[in-house]
């Protein structure tokens, strides 16, 4: 990969997406040696342009960026770094650099939001089971998660056959979120079962 960094007087923008979840974080800038830093210490680092140095995300408050990959558009003078956050991204302490505020801190909209839901439920499973049901399922055995999505399977179907697509489309999210569960409880995940639908295609 041949970085064009003449064209932006030795910089290049970086826009930081989230590698799960393709949320876009922020906006930095690299040089040459900023872009070697990132690949070689694999945590997102850019070059300050009012402090004239180089940065890692998050070395003051640890909400660093992990790096997963990075590729160049097809004028070689932009990068795309999908990364993983250690924390909130923005340094107001949202998701993300971009939308307004009281959207961002919930994370990502559309199907994106299911690997945020994900995690949550990964959380779980060191969570104390009296205070949390999925705790308490995921800490069960495992015939119990799977029991549950049998059960939430019957009653999605018999929503889609006599009911109203409000209530089908309350019982088709019971049964998402207890096959998510039940991934999870298997120590699998929705990459997993993604990567299996591409397999097929």
């Amino acid at each position: 990969m041949k970085i064009d960094f003449q064209k932006g007087d030795g910089l290049v923008p970086a826009i930081i997406q989230n590698a799960d979840t393709l949320q876009v974080l922020m906006l930095g800038y690299m040089n040459d040696e900023a872009l070697q830093a990132t690949q070689n210490s694999g945590y997102v680092t850019f070059y300050s342009r009012s402090r004239n140095c180089l940065w890692r995300k998050g070395e003051t408050s640890g909400n660093t960026l992990m790096l997963v990959e990075i590729t160049a558009d097809c004028d070689n003078d932009t990068l795309l770094v999908r990364a993983r956050s250690a924390g909130p991204t923005c340094h107001l302490g949202t998701v993300s650099c971009f939308n307004d505020q009281e959207n961002n801190k919930q994370g990502p909209a559309g199907l994106a939001w299911l690997v945020e839901l994900a995690a949550l439920i990964e959380g779980r499973k060191t969570s104390n089971p009296e205070n949390s049901y999925t705790a308490k399922l995921l800490q069960g055995p495992l015939n119990k998660c799977a029991q549950k999505v049998g059960e939430e399977g019957v009653e999605t179907v018999i929503a889609a056959i006599a009911e109203t697509d409000r209530e089908f489309t309350a019982e088709a999210a019971d049964l998402l979120y207890h096959l998510m569960i039940l991934i999870a409880a298997k120590n699998l995940s929705l990459i997993d079962v993604v990567q299996e639908l591409k397999n097929r295609s």
